[in-house]
């Protein structure tokens, strides 16, 4: 495969790209949700609340970080996450405007 041409798109629809392939692995997914449910920052072990690896856990929640989505602090040796609010609406807000492009035209033959 060849480097993708970022440069042929527009900012909106490589960030929607970048967020959507964040989204795209099911173990970022049970992460997320988990701290949905939660409703707040926690420092429970995801390993025991999820049945991954820790190495795997550790992998996702550092693409999360990356991307904006989770955001995490150190306290001695715990480690405290939670969804970052700021980024959480503006990632709603570029799904929503998306799928709101959408215009049911009831087509025939499609």
């Amino acid at each position: 495969m060849g480097v993708t041409k970022s440069n042929l798109f527009t900012n909106n629809q490589n960030q929607l790209a970048q967020v959507a392939k964040v989204f795209a692995h099911p173990a970022r997914v049970a992460i997320v949700e988990h701290l949905l449910h939660a409703n707040s920052c926690i420092n429970s072990d995801l390993v025991q609340e999820l049945g991954l690896a820790q190495a795997t856990i550790s992998q996702h929640l550092r693409e999360l970080k990356e991307m904006g989505i989770v955001k995490g602090t150190i306290e001695g040796v715990s480690v405290n996450y939670c969804i970052d609010a700021a980024r959480w609406k503006e990632t709603k807000n570029l799904f929503l405007q998306f799928f709101d492009r959408y215009q049911d035209l009831s087509c025939e033959g499609c």
